[in-house]
């Protein structure tokens, strides 16, 4: 159930030379809806298209089928134009940032592209205009003048996106419906169909002129359309969504579609006539899959003109439905050429968020970037919105529910069930099996361990019907579903009584039970890779070792015997648990951290520094009267006689560094004592104890940075001496402790420093004046979660020190 191949994961994977249709494989071509570069993708968006399209592409990989994934920016259009104006910089360096961020997001998610490109490429103008050059010569284009608006402020004719006002369509009404669609209820607009319509760059009202323009012959392709749909929306297992969406464009009759726009970033028309216009962005974005892959391999045809041997998969929200199964192929079906026509489509509905809809344009919702910065690990994000993938009707993110599913399902069930066997099998021999398989002789007679082997194996049976069909919520839950049947096979069996009473028996349970735990790596890994690569690294396999369920190696068939999944003797890793508790109090601070707008986000953000910039220019003024007064001072004393004065007790003496746990463990003489070795910039690092155990789990402790007091004098702690201190935050009836933590980017060994206090740090802190001591009271953590002294951040270069939760707390 798996080999030493490479495995793809996180972002491109492309081989040393790219991978083409192989005679006599199953050859999958996947594409996900290219991503709009005008915003960051938010959780709606990532969930919509590109993480169904990763699931299923990784699952497809596990089945050893030869697929590749494609995906991309779609980087030209008027929203580009319009982010531009809104930015001040030119549609290319719009395209560059967001080209970037929608990358870094992807990779962090773990989307396993074999190739992620862009539109604004030299391959994207050659092929679309290859296209366009055969719908001319086969006379499925005509020309036509329309009235657009135009803007006699701005001096120009305004694209559909420039344009905003009412949605026409009888009980919408929406006030902000843009002109080529309304967000609202997603019907397809023209411009001059808004109700009291305006310039969305100076609100202005336009005026209607007219313009001349190319117009895509639809009602002439119909019957060859429909002849498409009524036999691929059967043979392809169309999801239900993108069959109505259909065959309502078909029943209310197909209409010429302009494909030109009065626009300069885009891909220029080649015609006389045109050539001050380019394509209309829905007919040169779905030919961006062609043109990206053509960038992947100069073979693409192979791919994208080889029906006979390639089927083609694309993922996508509800809203770009008519573009690809009524549009997109009826462009193709124009040329006359033998294009790889999708087969099947996955469309999901809208994740909405909380009490209302996630918007990349109002920037309402959950962003990828923000996912990122929440500590959350990847898998949760991922597991949380499979398991909410809308298929069938909108579904609702909210905080509590990720939270009920994280500590329910994953931590309590999956991540119990992993742990508590290899945890068991890892026990020394007196207890345990000494981190070796034990040999699972009997197992075929074993009455349990027959039954659970039947009913997993027509567990992966299901499995992999669900999956085939792209039904890839179903399919998560009967892996699932297999987790809790490991943990009631656990607890019938009993198997730390049967340790005791009846060894061959626990030995069984014990290797059917590490065969399972393998097999969820394997079912689970499309779903959540990084926790599969745990798993497995848990396992003590190599970190190369890529899952398989391959029927030429026979895996289904291994899956019915589990206790044969695993060899007798193979010896596993180092057990840890896989999830962390979720607990109300983050939940709270995520909702409060999320809520509205990401205008609202940023201007609370730009309230928050001008408040702290405030606080550093009252710090320096304070400072620069501390310092008259004490030169002041000085000189009355020296005009005294007296020989010297004592520093005062400023926040400057304290050694504040930046540190990297290198290594924690247990104190081996006290419960509640970890001892760390802490890097802090110095040629061997630092011992340090602290009593953490109860708060902090030791997992957590390892390859942490963390804000280390290095000045204190070393004081011996049961026998072993600490040479500096671990700066952490607890709330009000210490329950609960958490560590002060720099940027992720701060260099190891730089000083903290507090804004308007610049003098050197003492060698070693006098324990007889009490300067910690007096300091530390005002030692703190704000609303916003910063550690403070007084009202001044605990700052590095990169940034401010913070904690994960704990507001007003104490810092010690």
């Amino acid at each position: 159930m798996g080999d030493s191949s490479t495995a793809g994961n996180g972002d491109n994977h492309s081989p040393a030379s790219p991978k083409l249709p192989i005679p006599g494989k199953r050859n999958i071509l996947i594409t996900s809806a290219l991503p709009y570069v005008n915003n960051v993708p938010h959780l709606g968006n990532i969930i919509g298209s590109v993480l169904s399209a990763d699931v299923f592409a990784r699952y497809c990989r596990l089945r050893d089928y030869n697929i590749i994934y494609m995906c991309g920016t779609d980087e030209y259009g008027t929203a580009t134009e319009t982010k531009a104006l809104e930015e001040n910089c030119t549609p290319k360096q719009i395209c560059d940032k967001y080209h970037a961020i929608h990358r870094e997001v992807y990779k962090w998610f773990n989307i396993s592209f074999d190739h992620f490109g862009r539109t604004s490429t030299p391959q994207q103008t050659e092929v679309c205009q290859a296209i366009f050059k055969k719908l001319w010569e086969n006379n499925w284009l005509s020309e036509n003048t329309m009235q657009q608006p135009y803007c006699e402020t701005c001096k120009k004719f305004l694209a559909d996106r420039l344009v905003e006002g009412n949605c026409p369509t009888p009980g919408c009404n929406y006030d902000s419906a843009r002109g080529d669609q309304c967000e609202k209820c997603g019907k397809l607009l023209n411009p001059t169909e808004l109700k009291d319509p305006r310039c969305k760059v100076c609100r202005n009202t336009p005026c209607i002129r007219d313009t001349d323009h190319l117009f895509l012959e639809l009602p002439l392709l119909k019957d060859e359309l429909e002849a498409y749909v009524n036999d691929l929306s059967v043979a392809g297992g169309w999801s239900q969504n993108a069959i109505h969406t259909t065959h309502a464009w078909l029943r209310e009759g197909l209409k010429p579609r302009c494909i030109t726009r009065d626009l300069k970033w885009g891909v220029p028309v080649p015609h006389e006539k045109y050539k001050d216009k380019v394509f209309y962005v829905w007919f040169d974005a779905p030919i961006g899959y062609v043109s990206i892959t053509s960038c992947y391999t100069t073979e693409w045809e192979k791919w994208w003109k080889n029906p006979e041997n390639v089927e083609l998969y694309q993922f996508m929200g509800k809203d770009n439905v008519p573009f690809h199964t009524v549009i997109f192929p009826s462009t193709l079906l124009g040329t006359r050429e033998n294009w790889t026509l999708m087969k099947t489509i996955s469309v999901t509905e809208y994740l909405n968020y909380e009490a209302g809809k996630f918007s990349k344009s109002k920037g309402v919702g959950v962003f990828g970037n923000d996912a990122k910065e929440t500590n959350i690990p990847v898998e949760v994000w991922r597991y949380y919105l499979l398991t909410n993938r809308p298929e069938v009707s909108d579904t609702l993110f909210s905080w509590v529910d990720l939270q009920s599913k994280l500590n329910s399902e994953l931590l309590n069930n999956l991540g119990n069930f992993v742990n508590r066997v290899l945890s068991f099998i890892a026990k020394d021999l007196a207890s345990g099996y000494g981190s070796i398989i034990p040999n699972p002789e009997g197992a075929e007679s074993h009455p349990l361990t027959k039954a659970l082997g039947e009913k997993v194996g027509n567990y992966v049976e299901e499995y992999i019907e669900a999956m085939e069909k792209v039904k890839l919520k179903q399919g998560l839950k009967i892996a699932m579903s297999i987790s809790g049947e490991g943990n009631g096979y656990l607890q019938e069996s009993q198997f730390w009584r049967l340790y005791k009473e009846d060894r061959p028996s626990c030995s069984i349970v014990m290797s059917t039970a590490s065969g399972l735990v393998y097999l969820l790596a394997c079912l689970l890994e499309p779903f959540m890779p990084s926790f599969s690569r745990e798993v497995l690294k848990q396992l003590n396999f190599p970190p190369e070792t890529k899952p398989s369920l391959s029927d030429d190696r026979g895996d289904i068939e291994k899956s019915k015997r589990p206790w044969h999944i695993l060899p007798a003797g193979h010896k596993i890793g180092i057990p840890t648990p896989l999830f962390k508790e979720l607990k109300d109090e983050e939940v709270e601070f995520y909702r409060e951290k999320f809520a509205g707008s990401q205008a609202d986000r940023n201007l609370k953000a730009e309230t928050e520094a001008r408040k702290i910039t405030d606080q550093l220019h009252k710090a320096k003024i304070s400072d620069a009267n501390k310092k008259k007064e004490r030169a002041t001072k000085s000189s009355e004393a020296k005009a005294k006689g007296s020989a010297s004065v004592e520093a005062e007790i400023s926040i400057s003496r304290l050694d504040i560094r930046v540190g990297l746990i290198t290594r924690a463990q247990k104190h081996p003489d006290a419960d509640s004592l970890y001892v760390e070795e802490i890097d802090v910039g110095e040629a061997q690092p630092r011992t340090v104890v602290s009593g953490l155990v109860k708060y902090i789990p030791l997992e957590e402790m390892q390859n942490r940075k963390v804000c280390v007091l290095c000045n204190l004098k070393p004081a011996s702690m049961r026998g072993i001496k600490s040479q500096a201190m671990v700066l952490a935050a607890s709330n009000s009836d210490h329950t609960k402790v958490e560590l002060v933590e720099p940027p992720k980017d701060a260099a190891i060994g730089e000083r903290v420093t507090f804004p308007g206090f610049d003098g050197k740090a003492d060698d070693v802190l006098n324990p007889k004046k009490k300067v910690w001591e007096t300091l530390q009271v005002d030692l703190h953590t704000n609303k916003e979660l910063v550690a403070c002294y007084k009202d001044l951040p605990l700052t590095t270069s990169v940034g401010v020190c913070k904690v994960t939760s704990i507001s007003e707390g104490s810092i010690r």
